[in-house]
């Protein structure tokens, strides 16, 4: 959605707010896929010439763990806040965003906003235990039988010695 900032631009302590969806079925990452649209809410208002913008927004990331491979879904919340600007700013770097023409693509902000914000690391749960390194059984669902020592088949040598 574009949104025309003009009045909240050339006025102070305007206010625009907007609720638009965001649609990432097609930029799902190599773990991580959007289901359903994505709701936001979003608030533009003009403080002292300040113009800033907010967005809040929770939706459902499907995804397969990291340590266990299983299929698994999160409820995610983020709240993302940027100083908007008209014109461009020298040496800026990532501290404005810019609305030429008092123009904002919402959707390409919060998609970026979005993607930048997913964490690296999916799990299933916090405690999450993983697969076994030896047979791969999801250790989640209970021991796998494999002993838990084993003694590295360089060293295998000196644990004769302790033997006798």
């Amino acid at each position: 959605m574009i949104l025309n900032l003009k009045k909240v631009f050339l006025n102070e302590n305007a206010v625009h707010s907007a609720k638009v969806d965001v649609d990432l079925k097609n930029d799902s990452t190599d773990n991580c896929s959007f289901p359903e649209k994505i709701e936001a809410e979003i608030m533009v208002s003009n403080h002292a010439g300040v113009v800033e913008y907010e967005a809040q927004t929770s939706f459902v990331c499907k995804f397969r763990c990291d340590r266990c491979n299983e299929a698994a879904e999160r409820q995610l919340a983020y709240r993302f806040n940027h100083i908007l600007v008209a014109a461009p700013v020298e040496d800026s770097g990532d501290d404005y965003i810019e609305a030429p023409d008092y123009m904002l693509d919402t959707d390409a902000l919060l998609r970026d906003d979005i993607l930048l914000e997913l964490p690296s690391k999916f799990l299933c749960k916090d405690t999450c235990k993983g697969l076994c390194p030896k047979c791969g059984k999801n250790l989640n669902k209970g021991k796998c039988g494999c002993p838990e020592k084993e003694v590295d088949p360089r060293l295998a040598v000196l644990s004769k010695l302790l033997e006798e």
